[in-house]
């Protein structure tokens, strides 16, 4: 659609440059100032007529009591939709209070129609003028606000659209995520303004105003509730499912009323085949159309069940382990805003190409183009609520109301996606108030998808999900009645020069790229024992790309690098789906002590060795550590810089198999190294937080002496915090081998990113 003519746009002072951030994508040289984003911004209720409104607006900053600057050339200029604060707008700078000013043309052919402006987010308070009228204030940074503004439009003539805005970012207590003015650790550069696309589209007297789309997998059919516009007497609404051109289902009723759509033989909706079903929807009266409007709906279906003695979240009735990443939106050119739609359709590429099925959006709204990939490409949504007071030092007092507000707002405006299927409420405690009441609230919203009370915050046994965050390795809680999840865990540091924000930091740091998938594969281990033994349902990464100062990322913030290999991800992701089944040969110390012999004295230079005497070491029963360290069981107290541990076994006879599915259960905190009959047999820098499997070398499984003594021999080297170590010998035998990556995710991959 072509833009309206801006008056008063003719090159001056203020005149609209893209500037450079610190990082920069691809994308940003894609971004047309004549037309930012121009796709239809609402694939789930879509019109053919429509005008977009992106593009280069006049702008200036504001105060308080400013005067409404009717027909005024503004100071200066912004590309709209894109934060202020961005490269991409051109201001690249926070206004407290700022003004926007543009003028557009209605088409003539729309004559007869209401004139519905649309701006799909602005951040945070806003008021809208059309011709030097008030058509509303909208407070909320993250929801779609719509204006009739018919009876605000002069004739046919040029209209003067204005808008003011206001946001106090860390001043106030609203909604805002992980916006700041004070940038540095987990909080990032903030996004004013308007941040998503404004347009226009004509609606009939009497219109489909909005849609609910309820997937009912068990009954066969979906629930539509069709909203009119204008009065509905006598008005029948009709809704038609397809498959292409063929016609699978139907149904006619009235506005208002819930109407069951069957859908027989559905083919259901998951990630590994995210089927979509086209939707029409029609009004019409005494046989005459009034309204037409085209939509999609997946059928599927979140619940809870019990699987193997746990409660497990469940997907169309089927348990389906969910592994994904922390995905949190943000862009170093854009901030909140992707440059282009193929830059906000990548992101969600990645995370399919790398073997994630699960993405948590976290603590940001997208815009509703990023959904329409999520249910397009197949991806499980956890969708957070943006929290208040986020990490800041001197917080606003929280607006429990404004929260309360904007929560209903999200759900209502993101419900008929079939991706999302979890609403998380509150994030590590950030403002976390009256968490029962909302719960309630957001399960009498919508009762169709699950409910997360915090995720890694205050739990009150409410919801549907016990969440616990762990870094960097992962962790369960335990739940009789609720499914069970690690909401974070991960954070693996890694700066690729060139390709960073600014010296950042990770919650452990990497070498390299291999080290980083080394830590990512005892992960995956750590998480097989956890889905098979502990209930777990699922386990979020942090993250897919690094963010700001925060390198944590799988891929660069500038999404140019992937810093870890590809195929071998792949296979640490489908880890977990395998099942196991474990036979002790050394027993570790977690359930019952196990003799060792130890000193905290540095021993000889061959204490390692199979005929090494340690008469004159100390005896006692593992675990050693300090009490607290995360996972540890402790039963002799270890608290100096080093300790020596050294034992004896006998295997009994074991086969060349056996000894092939040999693997050390070990806990460890910090770097070990663990040595079978004076072999290395296993060393790891670092600390884990749990018990977690890893597989003996060959020159290990080489020395090892079945129905003979043999000598396990340990040193563990700690630096700062909890320390623990326990180790022992397993026979792991595969039950159930994890899939193999299917070579469809590889065309996912974004053809331009290099691995480092």
């Amino acid at each position: 659609m072509t833009l309206a003519i801006l008056a008063g746009s003719t090159k001056n002072v203020g005149a609209w440059e893209k500037k450079s951030a610190q990082l920069m994508t691809d994308w940003a040289r894609q971004v047309e100032p004549a037309n930012p984003l121009p796709e239809y911004p609402r694939p789930q209720l879509v019109r053919s007529e429509w005008l977009n409104l992106n593009g280069i607006w006049q702008f200036q900053s504001g105060a308080a009591n400013d005067a409404v600057p009717l027909n005024q050339t503004l100071a200066a200029e912004i590309l709209v939709p894109f934060p202020m604060e961005s490269a991409l707008s051109g201001v690249m700078k926070h206004h407290d209070r700022s003004w926007y000013r543009r003028m557009f043309t209605v088409p003539k052919k729309w004559s007869g129609q209401h004139i519905v402006l649309h701006l799909d987010a602005v951040d945070w308070e806003s008021e809208v003028f059309i011709n030097g009228k008030s058509v509303g204030v909208h407070k909320g940074g993250y929801d779609p606000i719509s204006y009739d503004i018919t009876a605000f439009l002069n004739g046919n003539d040029a209209q003067e659209l204005i808008v003011r805005v206001y946001d106090p970012t860390d001043a106030a207590g609203e909604p805002r995520g992980k916006q700041t003015l004070h940038t540095g650790g987990i909080m990032y550069t903030a996004t004013s303004g308007i941040w998503q696309p404004v347009w226009l589209e004509p609606v009939p007297t009497t219109g489909i105003a909005d849609l609910k789309l309820v997937p009912d997998v068990d009954a066969g059919g979906l629930k539509v509730t069709v909203a009119a516009s204008g009065s509905a007497e006598d008005v029948t609404v009709s809704a038609v499912a397809r498959v292409g051109k063929k016609v699978v289902g139907k149904v006619s009723g009235v506005p208002g009323a819930e109407l069951f759509l069957p859908v027989p033989n559905a083919t259901l909706w998951c990630p590994t085949n995210p089927f979509l079903y086209d939707l029409e929807i029609t009004l019409t009266k005494g046989g005459k159309p009034l309204d037409t409007v085209t939509s999609y709906f997946g059928m599927r279906k979140i619940s809870l069940g019990k699987v193997d003695g746990f409660v497990k979240i469940l997907l169309n009735n089927q348990f389906v382990f969910e592994f994904g990443p922390l995905d949190q939106g943000f862009w170093p050119d854009g901030i909140y805003t992707a440059p282009t739609d193929d830059a906000l359709k990548s992101d969600i590429q990645r995370e399919k190409a790398v073997g994630f099925n699960m993405v948590r959006k976290h603590i940001k709204v997208e815009r509703a183009r990023w959904y329409y990939w999520a249910d397009k490409l197949g991806i499980l949504v956890w969708q957070d609520m943006p929290s208040f007071n986020s990490y800041t030092d001197h917080p606003a007092p929280p607006d429990a109301p404004q929260f309360k507000t904007e929560l209903t707002r999200l759900v209502q405006t993101h419900w008929n996606s079939p991706a999302i299927i979890m609403w998380v409420i509150f994030n590590e405690s950030q403002g976390q108030h009256d968490t029962a009441a909302l719960v309630q609230e957001v399960k009498k919203l919508d009762p169709s998808r699950l409910v997360n009370q915090a995720s890694g915050g205050s739990h009150f046994g409410v919801g549907d999900i016990l969440d616990v965050h762990s870094y960097p390795d992962p962790s369960y809680p335990t739940s009789s009645n609720q499914a069970v999840v690690c909401g974070e865990f991960g954070g693996v540091g890694l700066a690729i020069t060139n390709h960073t924000w600014a010296t950042g930091w990770g919650y452990v740091g990497a070498k390299d790229g291999a080290d980083l998938l080394a830590k990512f594969e005892n992960f995956s281990d750590q998480l097989s024992d956890f889905v098979q033994n502990h209930g777990l349902s699922a386990a979020v990464y942090t993250e897919i790309t690094d963010v700001e100062t925060e390198l944590n990322g799988l891929y660069t913030y500038d999404r140019k690098v992937r810093k870890v290999d590809l195929h071998k991800i792949q296979s640490a992701m489908f880890a977990p789906l395998g099942k196991y089944a474990s036979q002790q040969i050394v027993p570790t110390s977690k359930i019952e002590g196990q003799s060792w012999r130890y000193t905290t004295i540095m021993p000889s230079a061959n204490w390692f060795t199979h005929t090494y005497s340690d008469a004159s070491w100390s005896k006692g029963l593992g675990g050693f550590g300090t009490d607290g360290t995360p996972g540890s069981v402790v039963r002799t107290v270890w608290d100096t810089s080093d300790i020596w541990l050294r034992r004896t076994f006998n295997p009994g006879a074991l086969t060349a198999e056996q000894v092939s599915q040999l693997t050390f259960n070990v806990h460890h905190d910090e770097d070990v190294e663990i040595y079978l009959n004076g072999v290395l047999a296993y060393a790891a820098s670092g600390f884990i937080g749990n018990y977690l499997h890893v597989p003996l070398n060959a020159a290990a499984r080489e020395a090892l002496l079945p129905n003979q003594t043999n000598t396990l021999a340990v040193h563990c080297h700690q630096t700062v915090g909890g320390q623990y170590i326990d180790v022992g010998l397993d026979e792991r035998t595969v039950i159930l081998a994890p899939p193999t990556p299917s070579p469809a995710l590889d065309a996912l991959e974004i053809p331009h990113t290099r691995t480092f």
